[in-house]
C-alpha cells in the first residue's frame, strides 16, 4: 500500500524535532451540496528542526514514531512569510513632543 502524503502549512515549531501542520480540504456538504472547509492538525517528524511557522510542507506517513506522531516531514513547498523586521527608529523622533 503506498504511503499517503498531504500537503499543510506549519502552525507550531515550539517542540523539538517536532512541527504541527494544519492540512485543509474542501468537502461537498452531503445534504446542501455546498463546499466547506474542513481542516485537521497531524504532528510530524522534522529531525533538523528546519521547518519554521509558516512553512508549507509535504508530510509523509511512517511508522509510528511516538505517541502523537506517525508522519515525517518529506520537503518545503514554500517558505513561510514570517521573518523578523528589524526596527530602524531614532529615539527622538519616537517620542511625543520631540527632543528637540
Amino acid at each position: 500500500m503506498p504511503k499517503r502524503i498531504l500537503i499543510g502549512t506549519v502552525t507550531s515549531d515550539k517542540t523539538d524535532k517536532t512541527v504541527t501542520v494544519l492540512v485543509e480540504r474542501k468537502v461537498k456538504h452531503p445534504l446542501y451540496g455546498k463546499i466547506i472547509r474542513r481542516s485537521k492538525k497531524y504532528h510530524a517528524h522534522d529531525e533538523k528542526n528546519e521547518y519554521t511557522l509558516g512553512d508549507v510542507v509535504r508530510i509523509e506517513e511512517t511508522k509510528p514514531i511516538s505517541k502523537t506522531k506517525t508522519w515525517a516531514v518529506k520537503d518545503r513547498v514554500v517558505a513561510g512569510g514570517t521573518q523578523a523586521i528589524e526596527a530602524d527608529l531614532d529615539v527622538a523622533e519616537a517620542t511625543p513632543g520631540g527632543a528637540e
